[in-house]
């Protein structure tokens, strides 16, 4: 017998002589229940009733809390040929939601002995704790002449709060206390306004009795259900963690009758709850209590009707009684329950997919489900129909004949239901490749400890091979490292990386991917070669002067070195006095050095394994002042700030020179320019080397015009001599700058 609380039924008279209708369900306990910790689940039954145009609807009516909904009418096997939307007052806010769509094209109930209590009854809907519903029914063409079932009800259905003892351990012996089954007083409004008692809908909680489990009613070749609790199989593939009816509060005292099984479990059928998607994973348990008593109170089951609940965290709920490990007869999948499991994902994925988590969930629960039974996830098999029917895509079945499913099918592959959604059932084939192996997605994204040159990578030695997939890790048994085609280190399926250290010389490197079934995949081998050898400077680090404009603290340089490896040079680095990386091929680079200062310049030399070496020099650039030369024919002083040190020699008579004398490996000749300048001659150590013309477009002051480097530091002489070019025959000199 079903509790009863009390309706209280009132109305406001409004102007014009409309009348807004509101009702408040009250429990029958102690007014103070709802603020002791643990709440029990309860389910309110509220009376839609006709009007005019045909729809049986309830106005805006203000409840109890409840935070699960759904429409039920008289008769289980009855369908409603219409649409059911709902709309509810938020607990937190006091606003109103849009209307929302129920799910109302479910299976009939199949058992031939769900008795009188029994009903047809739309999917439940989650909308969170709320204290206000309305709801309108109307038949599918809208006609007034147009049938609805008879009785119909908004259940609400409030999963109270279990206690955390409750949810640690199984109660031995919890049971509400029955409450007589009287017809429940409600109030009523007379043409006065005044209060009158009348019969209506009354709310039920969570101590009704149930109906037994729903079996196909429908001839089949197929084996019956039994009674008889059957061994649990061995599994192909590990269980995952479950929570079990104990851990999610289940009142047990709503299903007392003994769970019924099939021989095996042949095919496994996903489903969606319908609901919101923004749900708290802390409400799950809160979810799962609501469908249990919306299955148990209206539509008058034995028992929730999934095996399994899985919500967006991926954590798996038990579903009916029975044992997780056993074939439980569930009520999911009409026609098809007695060869089949169903999974239920909380949500509504008709046009949102299901998260990562929950899918890797389903496929964990599936393949193990299936593994108990030796059946591949990925495969195919025969299904005898319970019921003649046809499904979502318009197939017919004919109850008793056999027809092909996919090991893991969803809801609206064997009845015409949305269910799970079009976005879920976009995503079964991804379940069915993660539950059934090898691990999809398996690749190398990086070798660390190695350095890569084209298609070979090097190393020392010591590398972490690291990797990603795109099937879960909780799908995976292990990773092992392949070197040379041979196991040398292992790592847990959730790992994502994993190290060794390789033996000097040339080997192949890879990663194996161990499914849970046992099924591998390996990327493709890498080429690795170990070596410890450092690279060489076959030339040492060294400057030279170069052309370009010449300052009191710097002078133009070109730093110069040669580096080679045994295998693969990887780069060259300057260190002092500046830093500078450079590629393998490079052999020089343009800097500026400062004059007057031993500067010492360091590089370093990396191949691609990581062996380096470095080489250093120590070099300093002088600046000779034209007054330093030693002087031939005439000459004459003319100061600027913009020649070096303020001053500067000029002459336009030819063979007019000035010859410097120093120890060094570099020198470079500085001048003014103009678009007067003449031409000079250089010479070398008493050879002439070099005609230069100084002639520019524009002004140009301390410009390094000519260069010489030598292979080694010695003494030399530079020698400049006034060529008398006609109409240009005056040069201006700057100085000489050598490196010593």
């Amino acid at each position: 017998m079903k509790r009863r609380a009390w309706i209280t039924l009132g109305a406001v008279v409004l102007g014009g002589g409309g009348l807004v209708t509101y009702a408040v369900a009250t429990p029958s306990q102690d007014p103070g229940a709802a603020g002791r910790a643990k709440r029990p689940v309860k389910v309110y039954d509220l009376a839609l009733k006709g009007t005019t145009s045909g729809k049986r609807e309830l106005p805006g009516t203000q409840t109890k809390q409840f935070s699960m909904l759904g429409v039920s009418w008289t008769g289980a096997t009855k369908r409603l040929h219409g649409s059911a939307q709902v709309r509810n007052r938020s607990l937190k806010t006091g606003a109103w939601t849009a209307w929302k769509d129920l799910e109302a094209n479910v299976d009939p109930l199949e058992s031939p002995e769900a008795g009188a209590e029994a009903r047809g009854a739309s999917e439940p809907l989650w909308v969170g704790p709320s204290d206000g519903v309305q709801v309108q029914v109307v038949h599918k063409n809208g006609s007034a002449n147009s049938s609805l079932p008879k009785g119909l009800q908004v259940n609400l259905v409030d999963p109270g709060v279990a206690t955390s003892a409750e949810m640690k351990a199984k109660p031995a012996a919890y049971v509400v206390p029955a409450v007589s089954d009287s017809t429940s007083p409600t109030d009523s409004v007379t043409p006065t306004g005044s209060v009158t008692p009348t019969d209506s809908a009354s709310p039920s909680d969570s101590s009704a009795p149930s109906a037994p489990a729903s079996a196909s009613s429908a001839p089949s070749t197929s084996a019956s259900p039994s009674a008889t609790i059957p061994t649990a199989p061995p599994s192909t593939v590990p269980e995952p963690p479950i929570t079990s009816r104990a851990g999610w509060g289940a009142d047990e005292s709503l299903s007392p009758d003994p769970s019924e099984y099939n021989p095996d479990v042949k095919a496994v059928f996903v489903h969606h709850s319908d609901g919101t998607n923004d749900y708290s994973c802390a409400d799950s348990a809160s979810i799962v209590r609501g469908i249990y008593a919306y299955h148990t109170q209206t539509n008058g089951w034995n028992d929730i009707g999934y095996n399994f609940l899985v919500d967006k965290c991926g954590t798996i709920f038990e579903g009916r009684k029975g044992g997780v490990d056993r074939p439980v007869l569930g009520a999911h999948t009409y026609g098809w329950n007695r060869e089949s499991a169903g999974i239920a994902v909380l949500g509504d994925h008709t046009s949102t997919g299901a998260t990562n988590a929950a899918l890797a969930s389903v496929a964990r629960i599936a393949a193990w489900k299936l593994g108990q039974y030796n059946a591949d996830p990925v495969s195919t098999v025969k299904l005898t129909a319970g019921a003649t029917q046809t499904n979502y895509f318009g197939t017919s079945f004919t109850a008793g004949s056999q027809y092909t499913f996919n090991r893991i099918s969803a809801h609206r592959d064997g009845y015409n239901t949305q269910c799970p959604g079009s976005s879920l059932y976009g995503q079964l084939p991804t379940i069915r490749a993660w539950a059934s192996g090898p691990v999809q997605g398996l690749k190398v994204t990086s070798l660390s400890g190695a350095g890569q040159s084209g298609a070979t990578y090097y190393t020392k030695g010591a590398i972490t091979a690291k990797w990603s997939t795109t099937t879960p890790g909780s799908l995976i048994s292990k990773f092992e490292l392949l070197v040379d085609g041979k196991a040398v280190a292992t790592a847990s399926g959730t790992a994502t990386s994993v190290g060794t250290t390789l033996a000097l010389g040339t080997h192949t490197v890879a990663v194996r991917a161990v499914h849970q079934s046992g099924k591998t995949t390996t990327t493709p081998a890498l080429n690795v070669v170990a070596e410890t050898t450092a690279p060489t400077f076959t030339t040492a680090p060294k400057l030279s002067l170069r052309t370009g404009t010449v300052n009191t603290s710097s002078v133009p340089v070109t730093l110069g070195w040669k580096a080679t490896d045994n295998t693969a040079l990887k780069s060259v680095s300057l260190l002092t006095p500046t830093t500078a990386t450079f590629g393998p091929t490079t052999a020089s680079s343009s800097r500026t050095a400062a004059s007057g200062t031993a500067s010492t310049w360091s590089m370093k030399a990396d191949d691609y394994a990581g062996n380096t070496r470095t080489s250093s020099a120590s070099f300093t650039p002088v600046i000779l002042q034209e007054t330093s030369a030693t002087k031939s024919g005439t000459w004459t002083s003319r100061s600027s700030t913009s020649y070096l040190g303020g001053k500067s020699y000029s002459s336009g008579s030819k063979a007019a020179s000035l010859t410097w004398t120093f120890t060094g490996r570099s020198a470079s000749w500085v001048a003014s320019r103009a678009s007067s300048s003449g031409q000079a001659y250089v010479y070398v150590d008493g050879v002439k080397v070099s005609t230069v013309d100084l002639k520019s477009s524009s002004t140009l002051y301390r410009q390094a015009m000519w260069t010489k480097s030598w292979s080694s530091s010695a003494k030399h002489t530079v020698k400049v001599v006034v060529v008398g070019t006609s109409g240009r025959p005056t040069i201006t000199t700057d100085g000489l700058v050598y490196i010593k």
